[in-house]
């Protein structure tokens, strides 16, 4: 994989798990891969990500969050690629 995706999650918010479904295909596209944290498991990203959730990170760059935008990670991703 050239580059991995974070996704910022809860195992109880449906916006994560419609984030994570809607992001597959691109994952598919752009060869990425993604892991999935959960901010309930680790105070920190809690304490920094908690009423934000789902977040979607390149690294340290927050792509979007609530809601997919599919342009925008669309073209990181095709900058990186």
């Amino acid at each position: 994989m050239a580059a991995e995706l974070t996704l910022m999650s809860r195992g109880y918010c449906h916006l994560c798990h419609d984030m994570e479904a809607a992001l597959q295909p691109l994952l598919d596209e752009f060869g990425v891969g993604l892991q999935v944290l959960d901010v309930d498991a680790d105070p920190e990203l809690e304490a920094k990500y908690d009423e934000l959730v789902p977040v979607l990170l390149l690294g340290e760059e927050e792509l979007c969050h609530y809601f997919l935008d599919e342009a925008k990670v669309r073209a990181v991703l095709a900058r990186i690629r």
